[in-house]
Protein backbone atom coordinates (compact mmCIF):
# COMPACT_ATOMS: atom_id res chain seq x y z
CA UNK A 1 0.00 0.00 0.00
CA UNK A 2 2.73 2.40 0.48
CA UNK A 3 4.45 1.42 -3.01
CA UNK A 4 0.83 2.81 -4.80
CA UNK A 5 0.95 6.17 -2.07
CA UNK A 6 4.17 7.03 -3.16
CA UNK A 7 3.31 6.36 -6.95
CA UNK A 8 0.53 8.82 -6.59
CA UNK A 9 1.99 11.49 -4.82
CA UNK A 10 4.72 11.24 -7.82
CA UNK A 11 2.01 10.74 -10.46
CA UNK A 12 0.30 14.01 -8.40
CA UNK A 13 3.60 16.29 -8.28
CA UNK A 14 3.84 15.48 -12.43
CA UNK A 15 0.30 16.26 -12.46
CA UNK A 16 0.90 19.79 -11.17
CA UNK A 17 4.36 20.65 -12.75
CA UNK A 18 4.22 23.07 -14.99
CA UNK A 19 7.38 25.67 -14.50
CA UNK A 20 5.32 27.96 -17.16
CA UNK A 21 2.79 28.97 -15.33
CA UNK A 22 2.09 32.10 -13.55
CA UNK A 23 0.07 33.12 -10.76
CA UNK A 24 -2.85 36.30 -11.65
CA UNK A 25 -5.13 37.48 -8.80
CA UNK A 26 -8.42 38.83 -10.16
CA UNK A 27 -6.93 41.92 -10.50
CA UNK A 28 -3.98 40.91 -12.63
CA UNK A 29 -6.46 38.81 -15.06
CA UNK A 30 -8.98 39.62 -17.51
CA UNK A 31 -12.48 38.31 -16.85
CA UNK A 32 -16.21 38.96 -16.63
CA UNK A 33 -18.30 37.91 -13.89
CA UNK A 34 -21.84 36.71 -14.40
CA UNK A 35 -24.23 36.83 -11.26
CA UNK A 36 -25.07 39.40 -8.66
CA UNK A 37 -21.95 39.81 -6.19
CA UNK A 38 -19.53 41.96 -4.86
CA UNK A 39 -16.68 42.66 -6.87
CA UNK A 40 -15.16 44.68 -4.06
CA UNK A 41 -14.13 41.63 -2.34
CA UNK A 42 -10.36 40.80 -2.69
CA UNK A 43 -12.05 37.28 -3.80
CA UNK A 44 -15.14 37.35 -5.73
CA UNK A 45 -18.18 35.27 -4.00
CA UNK A 46 -20.06 33.58 -6.19
CA UNK A 47 -23.76 33.62 -4.67
CA UNK A 48 -26.15 32.26 -6.84
CA UNK A 49 -26.78 29.29 -8.94
CA UNK A 50 -25.13 29.98 -12.49
CA UNK A 51 -22.84 32.57 -10.64
CA UNK A 52 -19.91 32.04 -12.83
CA UNK A 53 -16.50 33.66 -14.08
CA UNK A 54 -15.64 33.85 -17.64
CA UNK A 55 -12.26 34.01 -18.94
CA UNK A 56 -11.14 33.93 -22.78
CA UNK A 57 -7.56 32.76 -22.60
CA UNK A 58 -4.63 31.22 -24.89
CA UNK A 59 -2.18 28.51 -23.73
CA UNK A 60 -1.68 24.91 -22.92
CA UNK A 61 -3.12 24.50 -19.35
CA UNK A 62 -5.89 26.87 -17.09
CA UNK A 63 -6.24 26.31 -13.26
CA UNK A 64 -8.84 28.54 -10.66
CA UNK A 65 -8.11 29.41 -7.35
CA UNK A 66 -10.89 28.90 -5.16
CA UNK A 67 -12.01 28.89 -1.80
CA UNK A 68 -14.94 26.51 -0.43
CA UNK A 69 -16.43 26.45 2.83
CA UNK A 70 -20.04 25.00 4.06
CA UNK A 71 -21.57 23.45 7.49
CA UNK A 72 -24.29 21.22 5.47
CA UNK A 73 -24.59 21.50 2.26
CA UNK A 74 -21.31 21.54 -0.14
CA UNK A 75 -21.33 23.80 -3.89
CA UNK A 76 -21.89 22.25 -7.22
CA UNK A 77 -19.91 23.37 -9.73
CA UNK A 78 -19.49 22.94 -13.52
CA UNK A 79 -17.06 23.91 -16.41
CA UNK A 80 -17.89 24.94 -19.87
CA UNK A 81 -14.95 25.25 -22.44
CA UNK A 82 -16.21 27.10 -26.09
CA UNK A 83 -19.84 26.43 -24.60
CA UNK A 84 -19.82 22.81 -24.49
CA UNK A 85 -20.45 21.18 -20.62
CA UNK A 86 -17.02 19.39 -19.91
CA UNK A 87 -17.16 19.34 -16.18
CA UNK A 88 -19.05 19.09 -13.48
CA UNK A 89 -18.53 17.64 -9.83
CA UNK A 90 -18.90 18.66 -5.93
CA UNK A 91 -16.36 20.79 -4.22
CA UNK A 92 -14.57 19.65 -0.71
CA UNK A 93 -13.70 22.72 2.09
CA UNK A 94 -10.57 24.29 1.47
CA UNK A 95 -8.77 26.87 -0.54
CA UNK A 96 -7.18 24.99 -3.72
CA UNK A 97 -6.34 25.32 -7.30
CA UNK A 98 -8.47 23.21 -9.40
CA UNK A 99 -7.40 22.73 -12.79
CA UNK A 100 -10.17 23.79 -16.07
CA UNK A 101 -7.88 22.32 -19.12
CA UNK A 102 -4.40 21.09 -19.29
CA UNK A 103 -2.57 19.77 -22.67
CA UNK A 104 -4.41 22.05 -25.28
CA UNK A 105 -3.16 23.70 -28.21
CA UNK A 106 -1.04 26.77 -26.82
CA UNK A 107 -2.17 29.56 -29.59
CA UNK A 108 -5.60 28.96 -29.79
CA UNK A 109 -8.10 30.93 -27.74
CA UNK A 110 -10.23 29.42 -25.45
CA UNK A 111 -13.43 30.21 -23.57
CA UNK A 112 -13.92 29.02 -20.30
CA UNK A 113 -17.03 29.87 -17.67
CA UNK A 114 -16.78 28.36 -14.71
CA UNK A 115 -20.03 28.56 -12.56
CA UNK A 116 -22.38 27.38 -9.61
CA UNK A 117 -25.11 24.42 -10.33
CA UNK A 118 -25.73 24.72 -6.69
CA UNK A 119 -28.62 27.60 -5.70
CA UNK A 120 -27.58 30.34 -2.54
CA UNK A 121 -27.91 28.11 0.81
CA UNK A 122 -30.44 29.47 2.76
CA UNK A 123 -30.09 27.25 5.21
CA UNK A 124 -26.53 26.48 5.54
CA UNK A 125 -24.73 30.54 6.74
CA UNK A 126 -21.00 28.79 6.26
CA UNK A 127 -21.88 27.94 2.57
CA UNK A 128 -19.46 30.36 0.26
CA UNK A 129 -17.43 29.70 -2.84
CA UNK A 130 -15.30 32.45 -3.54
CA UNK A 131 -12.80 32.86 -6.46
CA UNK A 132 -8.98 33.96 -5.72
CA UNK A 133 -7.27 33.98 -9.31
CA UNK A 134 -6.13 31.92 -12.04
CA UNK A 135 -3.13 30.19 -13.07
CA UNK A 136 -2.40 30.12 -16.49
CA UNK A 137 0.83 29.85 -19.06
CA UNK A 138 -1.29 31.89 -21.46
CA UNK A 139 -2.82 35.17 -21.80
CA UNK A 140 -5.71 36.46 -20.65
CA UNK A 141 -8.29 38.49 -23.77
CA UNK A 142 -11.19 40.29 -22.97
CA UNK A 143 -14.71 39.02 -23.21
CA UNK A 144 -17.25 40.62 -25.11
CA UNK A 145 -20.67 41.02 -24.18
CA UNK A 146 -23.39 39.26 -25.59
CA UNK A 147 -26.39 40.74 -27.84
CA UNK A 148 -28.73 40.53 -24.93
CA UNK A 149 -29.33 40.46 -20.88
CA UNK A 150 -31.80 38.35 -19.01
CA UNK A 151 -33.18 38.39 -15.41
CA UNK A 152 -34.53 35.11 -14.02
CA UNK A 153 -36.62 35.01 -10.60
CA UNK A 154 -38.09 31.90 -9.68
CA UNK A 155 -37.94 28.54 -7.48
CA UNK A 156 -36.43 25.29 -6.99
CA UNK A 157 -37.59 25.02 -11.01
CA UNK A 158 -35.09 27.82 -11.90
CA UNK A 159 -32.27 25.94 -9.54
CA UNK A 160 -32.93 23.48 -11.96
CA UNK A 161 -33.60 20.89 -8.89
CA UNK A 162 -34.94 17.65 -10.62
CA UNK A 163 -32.90 18.19 -14.06
CA UNK A 164 -29.99 15.73 -12.63
CA UNK A 165 -30.83 12.23 -11.14
CA UNK A 166 -33.05 8.87 -11.68
CA UNK A 167 -36.75 9.49 -11.69
CA UNK A 168 -37.10 8.17 -8.45
CA UNK A 169 -34.56 10.18 -6.25
CA UNK A 170 -36.33 12.02 -3.98
CA UNK A 171 -33.08 13.08 -1.54
CA UNK A 172 -32.76 17.12 -1.13
CA UNK A 173 -29.27 17.20 -1.92
CA UNK A 174 -26.88 19.97 -4.27
CA UNK A 175 -26.55 17.04 -6.76
CA UNK A 176 -29.60 17.26 -8.06
CA UNK A 177 -29.93 20.98 -8.89
CA UNK A 178 -28.36 22.91 -11.93
CA UNK A 179 -27.79 25.78 -13.95
CA UNK A 180 -26.39 23.58 -17.01
CA UNK A 181 -29.67 21.81 -17.94
CA UNK A 182 -32.28 24.33 -17.03
CA UNK A 183 -34.69 26.32 -19.08
CA UNK A 184 -32.72 29.59 -17.98
CA UNK A 185 -29.84 28.42 -19.00
CA UNK A 186 -31.31 27.21 -22.52
CA UNK A 187 -33.21 30.28 -23.52
CA UNK A 188 -29.77 32.33 -22.80
CA UNK A 189 -27.57 30.44 -25.19
CA UNK A 190 -30.25 30.41 -27.96
CA UNK A 191 -30.54 34.79 -27.22
CA UNK A 192 -27.01 34.95 -27.55
CA UNK A 193 -27.12 36.56 -24.04
CA UNK A 194 -25.73 36.98 -20.68
CA UNK A 195 -27.85 36.05 -17.57
CA UNK A 196 -28.44 36.29 -14.03
CA UNK A 197 -30.61 34.46 -11.88
CA UNK A 198 -31.85 34.47 -8.91
CA UNK A 199 -33.49 31.58 -7.27
CA UNK A 200 -34.56 29.14 -4.29
CA UNK A 201 -36.14 26.26 -3.51
CA UNK A 202 -39.64 26.09 -1.72
CA UNK A 203 -39.84 30.23 -1.41
CA UNK A 204 -42.93 31.80 -3.13
CA UNK A 205 -44.34 35.24 -3.66
CA UNK A 206 -46.60 35.16 -0.84
CA UNK A 207 -44.96 33.32 1.41
CA UNK A 208 -43.02 29.65 0.89
CA UNK A 209 -44.41 25.93 0.57
CA UNK A 210 -44.63 25.62 4.33
CA UNK A 211 -46.71 29.14 4.76
CA UNK A 212 -43.77 31.00 6.08
CA UNK A 213 -44.40 34.40 5.00
CA UNK A 214 -40.58 35.65 5.22
CA UNK A 215 -39.57 33.04 2.99
CA UNK A 216 -40.13 35.03 -0.53
CA UNK A 217 -38.17 36.35 -3.34
CA UNK A 218 -39.81 39.91 -3.14
CA UNK A 219 -38.21 39.93 0.40
CA UNK A 220 -34.89 39.89 -1.17
CA UNK A 221 -34.88 41.12 -4.40
CA UNK A 222 -33.38 44.53 -3.52
CA UNK A 223 -30.11 43.03 -2.01
CA UNK A 224 -27.07 41.37 -3.53
CA UNK A 225 -28.00 37.86 -2.06
CA UNK A 226 -30.18 39.13 0.67
CA UNK A 227 -31.45 35.61 1.44
CA UNK A 228 -28.17 34.83 2.99
CA UNK A 229 -27.68 35.00 7.00
CA UNK A 230 -24.72 34.46 9.43
CA UNK A 231 -21.79 36.67 9.97
CA UNK A 232 -19.27 35.32 7.09
CA UNK A 233 -22.31 35.88 4.24
CA UNK A 234 -22.74 39.49 5.79
CA UNK A 235 -19.02 40.04 5.60
CA UNK A 236 -18.63 38.84 1.81
CA UNK A 237 -21.58 41.59 0.82
CA UNK A 238 -24.76 39.49 0.25
CA UNK A 239 -26.53 42.22 2.36
CA UNK A 240 -25.85 44.98 0.60
CA UNK A 241 -28.29 46.80 -1.32
CA UNK A 242 -27.56 45.45 -5.43
CA UNK A 243 -26.74 48.06 -7.49
CA UNK A 244 -29.72 48.05 -10.29
CA UNK A 245 -27.53 50.09 -12.51
CA UNK A 246 -24.55 47.75 -13.05
CA UNK A 247 -26.81 45.21 -15.02
CA UNK A 248 -29.91 46.42 -17.11
CA UNK A 249 -31.95 43.48 -18.45
CA UNK A 250 -33.78 43.61 -21.46
CA UNK A 251 -36.14 41.02 -20.13
CA UNK A 252 -36.96 39.90 -16.59
CA UNK A 253 -38.30 36.70 -16.37
CA UNK A 254 -40.43 35.93 -13.12
CA UNK A 255 -41.26 31.86 -12.26
CA UNK A 256 -43.15 32.15 -9.56
CA UNK A 257 -46.32 30.43 -7.53
CA UNK A 258 -45.57 26.74 -7.12
CA UNK A 259 -45.22 26.80 -3.88
CA UNK A 260 -47.68 29.48 -3.29
CA UNK A 261 -50.24 27.38 -4.58
CA UNK A 262 -48.75 24.18 -2.55
CA UNK A 263 -49.32 26.64 0.78
CA UNK A 264 -52.59 26.17 0.33
CA UNK A 265 -52.33 22.54 1.07
CA UNK A 266 -50.11 22.89 4.36
CA UNK A 267 -50.29 23.47 7.74
CA UNK A 268 -49.68 27.13 9.56
CA UNK A 269 -46.69 28.05 9.43
CA UNK A 270 -46.12 29.64 13.24
CA UNK A 271 -43.52 32.33 14.23
CA UNK A 272 -41.40 30.43 16.96
CA UNK A 273 -40.06 33.61 18.66
CA UNK A 274 -43.42 36.04 18.06
CA UNK A 275 -45.88 32.77 18.35
CA UNK A 276 -47.28 34.77 15.13
CA UNK A 277 -48.70 32.08 12.63
CA UNK A 278 -49.98 32.39 8.97
CA UNK A 279 -51.54 30.17 6.84
CA UNK A 280 -53.04 30.42 3.30
CA UNK A 281 -56.77 28.52 3.37
CA UNK A 282 -58.91 26.21 1.11
CA UNK A 283 -63.01 26.49 1.16
CA UNK A 284 -64.62 23.10 2.52
CA UNK A 285 -65.12 22.11 -1.14
CA UNK A 286 -61.46 22.88 -1.96
CA UNK A 287 -61.84 26.04 -3.67
CA UNK A 288 -59.28 28.89 -2.33
CA UNK A 289 -60.46 31.14 0.22
CA UNK A 290 -61.39 34.12 -1.81
CA UNK A 291 -59.50 36.38 1.20
CA UNK A 292 -56.31 34.61 1.01
CA UNK A 293 -56.68 34.22 -3.34
CA UNK A 294 -56.74 38.41 -3.24
CA UNK A 295 -53.93 38.50 -0.57
CA UNK A 296 -51.69 36.68 -2.97
CA UNK A 297 -52.80 38.60 -6.17
CA UNK A 298 -51.52 41.87 -4.07
CA UNK A 299 -48.47 39.94 -3.67
CA UNK A 300 -47.94 39.36 -7.38
CA UNK A 301 -49.05 42.85 -8.07
CA UNK A 302 -45.99 44.21 -5.43
CA UNK A 303 -43.84 42.53 -7.01
CA UNK A 304 -44.25 43.54 -10.59
CA UNK A 305 -44.48 46.95 -9.30
CA UNK A 306 -40.83 46.25 -7.46
CA UNK A 307 -39.35 44.96 -10.11
CA UNK A 308 -40.36 48.10 -12.46
CA UNK A 309 -39.13 50.41 -10.20
CA UNK A 310 -35.52 48.68 -9.90
CA UNK A 311 -35.81 47.91 -14.22
CA UNK A 312 -37.62 50.91 -15.69
CA UNK A 313 -37.46 49.79 -19.63
CA UNK A 314 -37.00 45.91 -19.25
CA UNK A 315 -40.06 43.29 -20.18
CA UNK A 316 -41.23 41.72 -17.37
CA UNK A 317 -42.45 38.08 -18.10
CA UNK A 318 -44.19 36.07 -15.73
CA UNK A 319 -44.23 32.71 -16.93
CA UNK A 320 -45.89 29.98 -14.65
CA UNK A 321 -47.01 26.32 -15.07
CA UNK A 322 -43.94 24.00 -15.51
CA UNK A 323 -45.26 22.18 -12.28
CA UNK A 324 -48.81 22.40 -12.66
CA UNK A 325 -51.93 25.11 -13.53
CA UNK A 326 -53.45 25.39 -9.64
CA UNK A 327 -52.96 29.58 -9.81
CA UNK A 328 -52.32 30.28 -13.63
CA UNK A 329 -55.76 31.78 -13.32
CA UNK A 330 -55.27 33.85 -10.26
CA UNK A 331 -51.41 35.40 -11.50
CA UNK A 332 -52.59 35.52 -15.19
CA UNK A 333 -55.70 38.08 -13.10
CA UNK A 334 -53.13 40.02 -11.44
CA UNK A 335 -50.84 40.91 -14.43
CA UNK A 336 -53.75 41.92 -16.27
CA UNK A 337 -54.60 44.06 -13.07
CA UNK A 338 -51.27 45.54 -12.95
CA UNK A 339 -50.71 46.26 -17.08
CA UNK A 340 -54.46 47.82 -16.41
CA UNK A 341 -54.11 50.16 -13.19
CA UNK A 342 -50.37 51.05 -14.13
CA UNK A 343 -50.71 51.23 -18.12
CA UNK A 344 -47.11 48.92 -17.75
CA UNK A 345 -47.75 46.98 -21.49
CA UNK A 346 -43.93 46.00 -21.19
CA UNK A 347 -45.22 43.41 -18.43
CA UNK A 348 -47.18 40.03 -19.61
CA UNK A 349 -47.87 36.81 -18.69
CA UNK A 350 -47.32 33.51 -20.19
CA UNK A 351 -48.11 30.01 -19.26
CA UNK A 352 -45.55 27.31 -19.72
CA UNK A 353 -46.62 23.46 -20.05
CA UNK A 354 -47.16 21.18 -17.10
CA UNK A 355 -44.19 18.51 -16.48
CA UNK A 356 -45.88 14.97 -17.32
CA UNK A 357 -44.23 11.67 -16.06
CA UNK A 358 -42.85 11.51 -19.35
CA UNK A 359 -40.90 14.59 -18.90
CA UNK A 360 -40.47 14.60 -14.95
CA UNK A 361 -36.88 14.66 -13.44
CA UNK A 362 -35.72 13.52 -9.87
CA UNK A 363 -37.80 14.76 -6.73
CA UNK A 364 -41.17 14.74 -8.42
CA UNK A 365 -39.97 18.15 -10.43
CA UNK A 366 -39.87 18.97 -13.98
CA UNK A 367 -36.73 17.04 -15.66
CA UNK A 368 -34.44 18.44 -18.65
CA UNK A 369 -37.17 17.69 -21.42
CA UNK A 370 -39.60 19.77 -19.19
CA UNK A 371 -37.03 22.51 -19.38
CA UNK A 372 -36.45 22.13 -22.58
CA UNK A 373 -40.18 22.29 -24.15
CA UNK A 374 -40.59 25.74 -22.00
CA UNK A 375 -37.45 27.12 -23.11
CA UNK A 376 -38.43 26.87 -26.39
CA UNK A 377 -41.70 28.34 -25.61
CA UNK A 378 -39.83 31.65 -23.65
CA UNK A 379 -37.65 31.48 -27.08
CA UNK A 380 -40.44 32.20 -29.17
CA UNK A 381 -42.39 34.58 -27.06
CA UNK A 382 -38.84 36.86 -25.82
CA UNK A 383 -37.71 36.92 -29.55
CA UNK A 384 -40.89 38.68 -30.80
CA UNK A 385 -40.40 41.14 -27.63
CA UNK A 386 -36.66 41.79 -28.04
CA UNK A 387 -36.58 41.66 -31.91
CA UNK A 388 -39.75 44.12 -32.42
Amino acid sequence: MALRNKAAQKWCKKMIRNENLIYYSLKDAVYKIHGRTDETQPAVPLFWNAGSIEVNVTGTELWIDIEVDFDLYEPWVGCDIDGALISRQMLHAGRYQLCLFRHMNESTTKNVRFFRETQAMSSDSGHHLLIHGFSSDGVFLPVPDKKYRLEFIGDSITSGEGTYGARQEMDWVPMFMSASRNYASMISDALNADYRLLSQGGWGVLCSWDNNPHNTLPSCYEKICGLLSGETNEKLGAQKAYNFHSYIPDAVIINLGTNDAGAFNEPAWHDPVTGDSFKQHRNPDGTYCPADLIRFQKAVYDFLALVRKNNPNSFIVWAYGMAGYDLALPIAEAVSSYRKQTKDLKASFLQLPAATYETSGSRNHPGVRSHEQSAKILIDYLKVLLEA
